[in-house]
């Protein structure tokens, strides 16, 4: 007697939808950030080191990896990882609505255009990273100013204003009970700037990187060093794009504020971040947009 055997039905792979986007793109991130956020720190220290100080500044940190041991030295592990709760609530804020609605703002940005959903174009592909970045910054705002100013709190060698927090909650209510909901938007121009910069190159490049590298017969498509060898392209170019709104962005969330003649409570040093950027080139040139880099690099590459 032979028996037939019905056929096992197969599970064909489809798309993510936008809520499944959000949430891998948050979880990811939050690993990310527990591996890359002592360089966030060292980042965001050496960009307010010689804040609007002329060549020859006394200079707390040499360099990157003299930041990293110095704060290891004075501040331990609690040092290299300040910051990293909010961290956590902004990277999943942001990386989930990068990619998330990434790809549906970029089928939507084709189709309005013309041209098919599935088809990468440049144009669109920057457009769509811009688009979905300022999302995601605008939603993770006071999470990004709060990190910013704990990462920058150091009672050892402290460099720029300092802004000390027991935590993300303590952060949070103090701004606001100062401030109210303008302290907590306080920046979002200078973080939708940086992040559209950032956003308009980061997926593009590592797309256009990766479809060349397999087009080109350079590297298989699911090789483990065709991933790595596209976000090392793409966090360079992230890097080279994002740093001088980065740096402004930092230096905007951590500057001291007071209280204006009509009574608001405003930036003591800049006014938003085209005026930070220039204030910072005046006195500090091309490389005070560039403080930091290395670190920003670091921290960059396990996010791409």
């Amino acid at each position: 007697m032979s028996f037939s055997s019905k056929p096992e039905p197969q599970v064909v792979a489809g798309k993510l939808s936008t809520a499944e986007g959000f949430i891998l793109g948050g979880i990811a991130a939050c690993i990310a950030v527990t591996i890359s956020n002592p360089a966030e720190v060292i980042k965001t220290r050496l960009q307010l080191q010689g804040e609007l100080a002329k060549e020859g500044a006394i200079r707390v940190y040499q360099h990157a990896p003299d930041a990293f041991v110095k704060t290891w030295k004075n501040e331990g592990i609690k040092g290299l990882q300040r910051g990293l709760g909010p961290a956590y609530m902004y990277q999943i804020l942001l990386n989930g609505s990068r990619l998330g609605f990434y790809e549906p703002f970029r089928r939507g940005i084709n189709e309005l255009v013309g041209r098919s959903s599935e088809e990468q174009i440049p144009i669109t592909s920057v457009l769509a990273g811009a688009s979905s970045g300022a999302v995601g910054a605008s939603l993770g705002n006071p999470l990004f100013l709060i990190k910013a100013r704990m990462q920058a709190y150091s009672p050892a060698l402290p460099v720029g204003a300092q802004h000390y927090y027991k935590n993300s909650f303590d952060a949070l209510s103090t701004i606001f009970r100062a401030e109210r909901f303008r302290g907590l938007v306080r920046g979002i121009d200078a973080a939708i700037l940086r992040t559209s910069m950032g956003s308009s190159v980061q997926l593009p490049s590592y797309n256009f990187t990766k479809n060349q590298l397999v087009k080109r017969g350079i590297l298989p498509d699911n090789s483990a060093w065709t991933f790595l060898a596209s976000s090392f392209v793409s966090g360079a170019c992230v890097c080279v794009v994002m740093q001088p709104a980065d740096t402004a962005l930092t230096r905007m969330y951590n500057q001291p504020t007071i209280r204006n003649a009509e009574g608001k409570i405003v930036g003591a040093l800049y006014k938003n971040p085209i005026d930070c950027l220039w204030k910072t080139f005046k006195t500090e040139g091309v490389r005070g947009w560039y403080k930091g880099s290395t670190a920003h690099f670091l921290r960059i590459a396990p996010h791409t």
